[in-house]
């Protein structure tokens, strides 16, 4: 155990000395704890139900709405992006610095985002043949499907708002929000079409993108917009979810009428603004904090399997699912979500899934270094210590 302590130490020591010292650590804590929250929110909060032949998705959210709160700590997507437009923004402005072709600039962002992508389609596309092929049923098809590739939507939302970071590098974050704020007046006060929400996709993830914009800019060093942005998104959530009828779950649940997430509600983003205020305010606290050499290894080693963390983490969780199937309904993980006990059952499957993701990471990271492609590894952007770096795009 002292060799093991002793050499994990010695790691974290490598990675702390091969850090730049410029290097803005709250950022990539940041984005840490947005990819965490993501997957553990997934992981609580999403369960395959057996029943008979077939596996159904289900939600504990379903049978005890008063566990909403839970999604509150773990729907980070704001963070992502307030993170994501702030490091899309200052690679821009360091790219025209050096001359660098906006085209070739966004071919390298998409690139990196977008190669591991091609696993996770190769993988599941003969997946879901061989499901299909040996008959079984079509709705247990369906649903793994749906949350094996869920994660990419918001690839595709983070792809469109990367390649506008010209055009939204200077826009007021009100613009969007105006938006989000006028398609659900029409649709929930006037009627309209459930589909012109879907016009909240963008603009309900562009406020934070431009808020990421502002801080590159210098306009949120101070802590007063933090506090703004923390009491005004927390005191305009609590109104509409308390008075104007929006669901207090910041996540997607099975059957509702309503999702605050799909599409994104003027709640969401709300929310979201609340989110971005207090992850504004933590910056110094992360800074001294990612000093610690153990600290700042494990959010560098987070960063730099991000992406294949993002994409593989519901497969971890239905290959565990499926592979202890025949060993018949076990609790909090094949049973109904209904009940404080699923959620006792639930945790210590937790580390299950955990192992099975690291599975999925050491066969296919790759795929996230290089697309795939035998090629010698390019090194890494968080850990490299004689060349300066511009902020890689954020990962989820």
């Amino acid at each position: 155990m002292n060799r093991l302590i002793t050499a994990a130490r010695d790691t974290a020591a490598r990675i702390d000395a091969a850090t730049p010292a410029h290097r803005d650590r709250a950022v990539d804590a940041l984005r840490a704890f947005a990819v965490a929250g993501v997957v553990l929110g997934h992981w609580l909060v999403t369960a395959l139900v057996a029943d008979g032949r077939t596996l159904r998705a289900a939600s504990p959210l379903q049978h005890l709405p008063w566990l909403a709160p839970v999604s509150w700590a773990f729907q980070t997507l704001a963070v992502f992006f307030l993170v994501g437009g702030h490091v899309a923004t200052r690679s821009y402005a360091s790219a025209r610095e050096r001359g660098v072709p906006y085209r070739r600039w966004l071919h390298a962002r998409l690139a990196r985002l977008f190669g591991p992508v091609v696993a996770v389609l190769g993988l599941w596309t003969v997946v879901t043949l061989t499901l299909l092929l040996s008959d079984a049923e079509y709705a247990t098809v369906r649903t793994l499907v749906k949350l094996a590739l869920s994660p990419m939507w918001f690839l595709l939302v983070f792809a469109a708002l990367t390649a506008a970071t010209p055009l939204v590098a200077r826009l007021h974050p009100l613009w969007p929000l105006a938006v989000v704020l006028h398609v659900d007046v029409l649709r929930f006060g006037f009627g309209a079409p459930d589909g012109l929400g879907w016009l909240n996709l963008a603009a309900g993830w562009l406020v934070p993108y431009t808020l990421g914009a502002a801080w590159t800019r210098g306009e949120l060093e101070s802590r007063r917009p933090g506090w703004v942005l923390l009491g005004g998104g927390t005191a305009a959530t609590a109104a509409l979810v308390a008075w104007a009828g929006y669901p207090a779950a910041m996540v997607g649940v099975p059957g509702a009428e309503v999702s605050n997430l799909n599409p994104p509600t003027l709640a969401a983003v709300t929310f979201g603004l609340a989110q971005c205020g207090l992850a504004l305010l933590l910056r110094d606290r992360l800074r001294r904090a990612m000093r610690r050499p153990l600290a700042w290894a494990a959010v560098a080693l987070v960063n730099l399997s991000a992406m294949t963390v993002f994409l593989w983490h519901q497969t971890a969780l239905m290959a565990t699912t499926a592979t202890l199937l025949p060993a018949g309904p076990l609790p909090g993980l094949h049973t109904v979500p209904d009940g404080l006990g699923w959620v006792a059952a639930r945790l210590p499957w937790l580390m299950v899934f955990a192992l099975a993701l690291a599975v999925c990471g050491a066969a296919f990271r790759t795929w996230e270094q290089g697309g795939g492609r035998r090629r010698r590894v390019r090194p890494s952007r968080v850990v490299r210590a004689h060349r300066p770096m511009t902020e890689r795009t954020p990962h989820v």
